[in-house]
């Protein structure tokens, strides 16, 4: 006899990582803005829990019902082993009757079911027959009124259609009908004659062949229970894995949507600090420089050295790596200190430099020219060591250097006057030079 074996259960493996997908889904919505777990969810989680809790009754009473089969098996095994061995030889020689007697039943069934559709292709044809014969009538009743056109024609022709396809498949039904009476004729012989030569056998081996037709009752009735049962299982798994699917679904519009708000909220920061105000580099202040606040306005000229003093500060600093924040907070602290100096030097152009070109002339000499060659070569390098000092402040704070800010813009600013002061006693130094030569010159 057959078998009947439990399904496949779901492996832990496949359920796990969903369940715990489901928990996440779960934590993704409780965190949400609104602070509400989504209905959604809690719908396809209540449809989840509902679905496991029949997964787990249904697979209970599957196995149930399969150790039912198994020990009806048994025990149907055992009660006809018993029964054998009480009869004897008798089974034997009466189961070929008992085997022809199923046969015949088989072939009284089929031969049922084939009458059957011989019958409704016969009501089929003899309706299609009558459809044709009703629609000629009327046609005929009203041919004074009725005009028989294309639409006539072609009903009449698919009628006539349906009629021959009916007669087509009663034929065939027909055939099919005497085919299985005949089969079923064949084995009702079979068995009258296999029972009048075995008719004794037949008696005594009687309670065998009775107890075997309960027993494969029995197995079929559990038989039909389990499979029905496996059907039940297949549909809560079913309904369990659309629950996950769809809890899957939402999880992806959740992370969607949440990724678009983060997207729209970077590109508007984005915006934001595009139309806010420039930030200072490093080392700088948000300081604004205007020319216009400077108290002494300086006029470029050939005679007035002062004019591209500023200038020229700007652009070592600038090359040095100094903002433009650092320049200008520098020039702003030493404008006014470069203004004075500046009047100082117009006020030396009007002294009477012919007096002291003559004095400083007549007491010349080649040892206070040395000196005067030595002393201006020691300036240059104290000049070019200024700048050097400035450009390495400048830069030390890009390079990351360990001082404070405040000990760092002090060092700078007291380097720059320094720088301010040696070019500007240069200049002078260049001015009082060029005044000696020309008196030299007109004297």
């Amino acid at each position: 006899m057959e078998q009947i074996c439990s399904p496949d259960e779901t492996e832990d493996s496949d359920l796990d990582p969903r369940i715990q997908l489901a928990n996440t889904l779960v934590v993704l919505s409780s965190t949400a803005e609104d602070g509400e777990i989504d209905f959604r969810i809690s719908i396809e989680l209540e449809k989840l829990n509902n679905a496991t809790d029949e997964i787990n009754k249904l697979e209970i009473e599957l196995d149930e019902a399969n150790t039912t089969f198994r020990l009806l098996l048994n025990d149907s095994t055992r009660r006809l082993k018993l029964q054998s061995k009480k009869l004897g030889s008798c089974i034997e020689r009466a189961r070929p009757y008992y085997e022809a007697l199923e046969v015949a039943k088989q072939a009284q069934l089929e031969c049922q079911r084939a009458a059957v559709q011989f019958q409704r292709a016969n009501e089929i044809h003899q309706a299609a027959k009558e459809t044709v014969a009703l629609a000629e009538q009327r046609f005929v009743s009203k041919q004074h009124v009725w005009q028989f056109d294309n639409a006539w024609q072609e009903m009449l022709n698919h009628a006539t259609l349906k009629v021959r396809d009916a007669e087509d498949q009663k034929s065939e039904s027909g055939r099919e009908h005497q085919k299985k009476a005949m089969l079923f004729n064949a084995a009702e012989q079979k068995v009258q004659q296999l029972e009048q030569r075995l008719r004794r056998n037949i008696a005594k081996s009687r309670p065998y062949f009775d107890e075997k037709v309960v027993c494969q009752g029995q197995l079929a009735a559990q038989k039909d229970r389990v499979e029905a049962l496996q059907r039940s299982v297949a549909i809560a798994k079913s309904s369990y894995s659309n629950s996950l699917k769809e809890l899957e679904r939402i999880s992806e519009e959740i992370h969607l949507k949440r990724r678009i708000l983060k997207e729209s909220l970077s590109d508007a920061e984005d915006s934001e600090l595009l139309k806010g105000p420039r930030e200072p580099g490093v080392g700088a202040e948000l300081n604004t420089f205007d020319v216009s606040e400077f108290s002494v306005k300086v006029e470029p000229s050939s005679g007035d050295s002062s004019a591209w003093l500023p200038q020229l500060l700007v652009r070592e600093l600038a090359d040095c790596g100094m903002g433009d924040s650092s320049v200008e907070r520098i020039i702003n602290q030493d404008v006014n200190r470069l203004a004075l100096l500046s009047s100082y030097e117009q006020e030396l152009d009007r002294c009477d430099l012919r007096s002291m070109g003559s004095q400083s002339a007549g007491n010349s000499s080649a040892v206070s020219e040395r000196d005067e060659s030595e002393t201006t070569e020691e300036a240059e390098d104290d000049l070019e060591e200024l700048k050097l000092r400035v450009r390495e402040l400048a830069v030390r704070p890009v390079e990351g250097c360990s001082t404070s800010d405040v000990h760092w813009e002090r060092e700078l600013n007291a380097t720059v006057n320094r720088l301010d002061h040696m070019m500007l006693m240069q200049e002078c130094s260049n001015d009082l030079s060029e005044m000696k030569l020309v008196t030299d010159d007109t004297n």
